[in-house]
């Protein structure tokens, strides 16, 4: 499902990431762990199609990127530090906005139901602007599940989150 092979991330002189090798099948779970600034959050930009890399090779789904990275983008969920939301729409608006991208079918259910499992469908037509911060991150766990990707990448998925939600 995921292959890196000899992946490098540079900022100018600054190495982030130092040719890793990575094989994750399908299935399998994987978890990062390390100091913060260790390229986690890098690493998985990466793999989610948003940041390329300085040289190596990454897979996924066997589609190499960054040339396919419009065909692994329907296949990634990506919860990561920024939310990817638009604070100015209300919750709803920004899941149909991601279900259109997706092109997916019944999206006025999909978007409903997904409201209703991360305990934000009563607040569906707010602003984003006006969420808390643990709100927020469910939201992005909303928008990154909307379309059941195949892969799910999760950088501090419970940051933000009471013990009730993160239980969501």
């Amino acid at each position: 499902m995921i292959r890196l092979q000899g992946v490098v991330k540079q900022y100018g002189l600054n190495p982030v990431l130092r040719g890793v090798d990575l094989t994750v099948a399908q299935g399998e779970f994987v978890t990062l762990v390390g100091p913060n600034g260790a390229g986690k959050s890098t690493l998985m930009t990466i793999i989610a199609t948003l940041l390329r890399p300085s040289a190596g090779e990454v897979r996924v789904g066997g589609w190499k990127l960054p040339e396919q990275a419009d065909r692994v983008r329907r296949h990634i969920g990506l919860v990561s530090h920024h939310a990817l939301l638009y604070r100015d729409i209300t919750a709803a608006e920004n899941l149909t906005f991601f279900a259109k991208l997706y092109r997916l079918d019944n999206a006025d259910e999909r978007v409903a139901e997904a409201l209703r499992k991360v305990g934000l469908f009563a607040r569906q037509r707010d602003p984003v602007g006006t969420f808390s911060r643990g709100m927020l991150q469910r939201l992005t766990i909303a928008r990154a599940t909307l379309h059941e990707p195949d892969v799910l990448l999760l950088d501090e998925p419970y940051t933000g989150l009471d013990p009730e939600a993160a239980q969501l």
